[in-house]
């Protein structure tokens, strides 16, 4: 149960730090810089990881095995980061600007579940659309 849960958890608990930090970025730092430092931290951080966990192991023989993947996921991080940063800039409060984002997402996968993995589309992802739809609704409401 607890390597079910773990993951989630540790995504909750770094996406809530993402937020703070996004949201933090002083006004008069470009995005772009501060993401650069971000890459350099991350970089670092995960060649600790990669060599303290695998110690007879080599980058160069992990990077031989990759596809497009990473390399599309390097961009998209770039956008998901900058966009927040961005956003937060524009004056999204940091409570509404994740969960509008959240709630468009859930239904875009689920789109995107149905057509590129073959997941279906039961009634309880058809009412979780609209109960986001319904609180987008409310959130925005002033």
């Amino acid at each position: 149960m607890f390597s079910y849960i773990w993951p989630i958890a540790l995504v909750v608990f770094s996406n809530v730090f993402y937020q703070i930090c996004s949201k933090s970025v002083p006004n008069n730092v470009n995005p772009f810089a501060a993401l650069t430092l971000t890459y350099i931290v991350g970089a670092l951080c995960t060649m600790i990881f990669f060599f303290s966990m695998n110690h007879d192991a080599s980058l160069i023989k992990e990077f031989s095995k990759m596809n497009w993947a990473p390399y599309v996921l390097g961009l998209v991080i770039v956008g998901l980061e900058v966009g927040f940063i961005y956003a937060y800039k524009a004056g999204w409060q940091v409570s509404t600007a994740s969960t509008v984002q959240s709630s468009f997402l859930a239904v875009a996968l689920i789109i995107v579940g149905a057509l590129v993995f073959r997941e279906g589309i039961t009634w309880n992802k058809i009412v979780g659309v609209i109960v986001c739809l319904v609180g987008l609704f409310i959130i925005n409401l002033k």
